[in-house]
């Protein structure tokens, strides 16, 4: 092979090869073309230049050379001033613009790419990769414990609906399950009752580690960083256990990965025990954790247990509760969720004008007042359930007036149904009540 062949490229290989298959009269010049793609007149100026030179007269004499349209370097030493000097924390493609809108200096975006890679003013996202560097586990049991919620269709068609979310609870040092929870989806409610339950059973750990979601971490509103707690870490603040919030998923890997292994390993058991609902589920998973740990669990670094008991005075059943604190009027009345509730005017109820109490609220609606330790019995009026008493002029209107009263309520109950705004949990103590008053259609 000569050295001129050498030097080619592979679009001037395929060109000597059809070249020389055309002088060879295996093809012929037209034939040539049409496989070069090239005009006639092109593949007639090859074959001669071949016959001339050999196969270095397929070599482009523009090899090496600069562009005809290549920029100036005075060009490219204005514009990479300007993008350092106004548009340094800019990318290539909003730079480019800025500099065609406001200093009509036009080029590609990926020639100014190029341009702002070679003098450092932009890092390509293949080297901006952040490399996630393996965390050492916990030494102990009950150091850290990685939650998460996982939504996936766990009953496949089976299920009354297709997907269900599992409520992982891992041990960091271990790998450990220490609990799993079929729920409709991730509430706060919901992780109060399977934290409840790993609680009785374990105890309280040192920290439990989390995703950003709301659940764990108030969310922030216009740029402003989020503060305050939320319900969960007022709970767990309350038994005296910590929250953390990893900043990317990879931080807490081994729930995520633990969450790959249960979409592959229990939806495939519960098909081979024919389970289909969520609580039949909950019964099975003591028995497929045990079978789990004993697969795939791995020894702590120390012995210790770092799980707490649970002291006297943590009252789980009170803890875990929906919690906000309001302002009793002088008439003894507060506003919560819509609806007045009445506090009984009793002797010592009296003195609490213009003090702020406590409301606790669980999750089957349930609501109880409390001041300092003490229950205050209140009566409850409904505010969206009264009749205007303009309505009402005779007994002979009365009927009237009480059906397109509850016809009211009846679309008011389908309009908070529909608005994304009302939680799951309430949409389901509504459609409790329809169903309880024979009002569901």
């Amino acid at each position: 092979m000569s050295r001129a062949c050498l030097s080619m490229s592979n679009k001037e290989l395929d060109r000597l090869e059809v070249v020389q298959r055309t002088l060879d009269r295996r093809l012929t010049q037209l034939e040539g073309a049409t496989t070069l793609r090239i005009s006639l007149r092109q593949m007639e100026r090859l074959c001669r230049s071949y016959r001339d030179k050999g196969a270095e007269g397929l070599v482009s004499v523009r090899r090496g050379r600069p562009s005809n349209r290549q920029l100036s370097e005075e060009f490219k030493r204005e514009v990479l001033e300007l993008v350092a000097t106004r548009y340094a924390d800019f990318g290539p493609t909003l730079a480019g613009e800025k500099l065609a809108e406001v200093h009509d200096r036009h080029m590609s975006r990926e020639t100014l790419r190029k341009w702002m890679v070679e003098s450092g003013l932009w890092v390509p996202r293949k080297l901006r990769r952040r490399v996630q560097q393996p965390r050492r586990r916990r030494p102990c049991l009950g150091e850290l414990i990685q939650i998460d919620g996982s939504d996936h269709a766990w009953f496949e068609d089976r299920g009354q609906q297709p997907r269900y979310t599992l409520l992982v609870y891992i041990d960091d040092a271990t790998s450990r399950l220490m609990e799993l929870r079929f729920v409709p989806s991730e509430s706060t409610f919901s992780y109060f009752e399977a934290t409840r339950s790993y609680l009785k059973q374990h105890g309280k750990p040192v920290a439990f580690y989390s995703d950003k979601a709301t659940t764990f971490r108030p969310a922030a509103s216009r740029g402003k960083i989020a503060t305050g707690t939320t319900q969960f870490g007022r709970a767990l603040s309350e038994l005296n256990v910590d929250i953390i919030c990893a900043n990317t998923p990879a931080a807490k890997g081994r729930v995520e990965r633990a969450n790959s292994t249960l979409q592959d390993r229990l939806v495939k058991e519960l098909r081979l025990r024919g389970i289909s609902t969520p609580e039949h589920g909950n019964a099975y998973l003591p028995e497929y954790m045990a079978d789990h740990n004993r697969r795939f669990a791995r020894e702590p670094l120390s012995p210790r247990d770092a799980h707490r008991p649970l002291l006297p005075t943590e009252n789980l059943d009170r803890i875990f509760t929906h919690q906000v604190e309001r302002k009793l009027s002088r008439q003894l009345t507060l506003h919560y969720h819509r609806d007045l509730y009445l506090v009984h005017p009793t002797a010592e109820n009296r003195l609490l004008g213009g003090r702020r109490c406590q409301i606790y609220e669980w999750e089957d609606g349930r609501v109880e007042l409390v001041h300092d330790g003490r229950s205050l019995p209140y009566k409850l009026h409904h505010r969206d359930a009264q009749i205007d008493q303009a309505e009402i002029v005779s007994n002979k209107r009365l009927g009237a007036a009480l059906a397109f009263a509850q016809k009211r309520q009846q679309a008011r109950d389908e309009e908070r149904l529909a608005s994304p705004k009302v939680t799951l949990r309430e949409k389901k103590h509504i459609q409790e009540r329809r169903s309880a008053t024979g009002n569901a259609g």
